[in-house]
């Protein structure tokens, strides 16, 4: 259940539980614009933000659901879900969080449907991803009270009928090449937010030319996401920039220390992280892990090759990671499906394969499966098909790099030798076409 701080409070009926916030919200204009018109557009009843974990969903949550308080003429009810592990608790807590209890005379769950039956009324629920079984009795919320609306935070969708989906990005990066403009830098929305935290501990810290590109390059490597800027930006109490960049080679066991007033699992970008692997089915957890071995993305061509008996089933599974947002669909030039994942969570999922024992043979998999695509040349006589096939050696420079490295250090020198022949062959061609194509212009 929910702390007693966050009971209604009630004004001839109005309900307000939103926390007030401490800090102000980066980046989100844009965002939290196009959420509260969303929200308000008289067939949305539901609309879902999601995101991976720490990119800001409940921070953006609580400011949309600030901006409506006056738009909805029974007030906002804020309800967080963090601390449940059963799904049959969340119309209990939803009841308890709108003043609510349990009597002889009426179930909770029909004394909720007649409370909110005709109210007009914002429901904020927070961290419904490990309550997903809950979903249903909202959408039966929803079609009992006709002026009733949610707006829900989770990791990935509830897949019910009527959700409309916000997915939430990680904030704007800084253009390292930009950095003597100045005023455009400063106001780069990851760059903003790490200024907001490190100046809450530094006074005195500001933005200069000496400073300003380590700040960049410290954004970029936390990839915009805001829970590690702001455990990034702890640290400068004990480390100088150059130091905390030093240090972020290891992101994993440097950002923890946060907020001891947020929920524990976003206390560190371990638990974060560790939060969201947990939330998976075992077979969904299997291929995360085996999908760390690459480098830089692969396709699902090689997701197939990985998977090994069964690979009929990693689309659906490919497609859960994708929704829960360990894993990032991207589409290259000539149409092709590209599967990457974020550098820290890529960290995460190394950590995990090692922990399980499976990194050997992913390994070997991985290696004999770039083995078999550098040889595809021997196949590819004509121009057209050879032009086709170098494309995607470009594309996949790192993970033949990453085979390579792994085949010689197993001491598998036939293989290695095999590979490194392919691989001097495409770097001649790609030279080679890079010249003809300069001389053609």
């Amino acid at each position: 259940m929910q702390d007693r701080e966050i009971r209604p409070v009630k004004e001839e009926g109005f309900i307000h539980t939103i926390p007030v916030q401490l800090t102000a919200l980066v980046g989100r204009e844009q965002a939290m614009k196009t959420v509260c018109a969303r929200l308000q557009h008289p067939e949305v009843r539901l609309v879902t933000l999601t995101g991976m974990g720490g990119v800001g969903k409940t921070r953006l949550g609580l400011q949309v659901a600030t901006e409506l308080l006056t738009i909805f003429a029974d007030g906002v009810c804020f309800v967080s879900l963090a601390s449940l592990r059963d799904s049959s608790l969340v119309v209990p807590t939803i009841a308890w969080a709108l003043g609510l209890v349990e009597s002889a005379e009426q179930p909770l769950r029909l004394r909720l449907k007649a409370y909110l039956r005709n109210k007009h009324l914002l429901l904020l629920l927070d961290g419904f991803e490990h309550v997903a079984r809950a979903a249903p009795l909202l959408v039966e919320l929803l079609q009992t009270c006709p002026d009733l609306k949610a707006l829900v935070t989770s990791r990935s969708l509830l897949h019910v009928r009527g959700e409309y989906e916000f997915h939430v990005p990680p904030l704007t990066l800084p253009d390292v090449e930009q950095l003597s403009e100045g005023e455009a830098f400063a106001h780069c929305a990851s760059v903003s937010l790490f200024v907001q935290c490190a100046q809450a501990i530094k006074s005195d810290f500001v933005v200069t030319r000496a400073n300003a590109r380590a700040i960049a390059e410290i954004c970029i490597c936390l990839e915009g996401l805001p829970l590690a800027i702001e455990l990034a930006a702890a640290r400068l109490r004990l480390l100088s920039l150059q130091e905390l960049l030093a240090w972020l080679g290891q992101r994993l066991l440097v950002l923890t220390s946060g907020a001891r007033d947020v929920p524990e699992r976003q206390q560190t970008l371990l638990k974060t992280l560790t939060w969201s692997y947990d939330l998976l089915s075992l077979r969904e957890q299997r291929l995360f892990r085996q999908l760390s071995v690459f480098v830089d993305g692969c396709t699902l061509e090689a997701v197939e090759a990985l998977y090994g008996a069964g690979a009929e089933k990693a689309l659906d599974e490919v497609g859960a990671l994708v929704e829960k947002n360990l894993l990032q669909r991207t589409e290259t030039a000539s149409g092709e499906t590209r599967l990457v994942m974020p550098q820290m969570i890529h960290e995460f999922g190394l950590e995990c394969l090692k922990q399980s024992g499976e990194m050997e043979a992913a390994q070997r998999t991985h290696a004999l499966y770039y083995l078999a695509f550098a040889e595809e040349i021997e196949q590819k006589p004509a121009e057209a098909a050879l032009l086709e096939w170098l494309g995607r050696c470009e594309r996949e420079w790192a993970n033949l790099r990453a085979a390579l490295c792994w085949l010689v250090e197993a001491e598998e020198m036939e293989m290695a030798m095999r590979l490194g022949e392919r691989l001097w062959l495409a770097w001649f061609a790609c030279s080679h076409i890079a010249i003809y194509r300069v001389c053609r212009l």
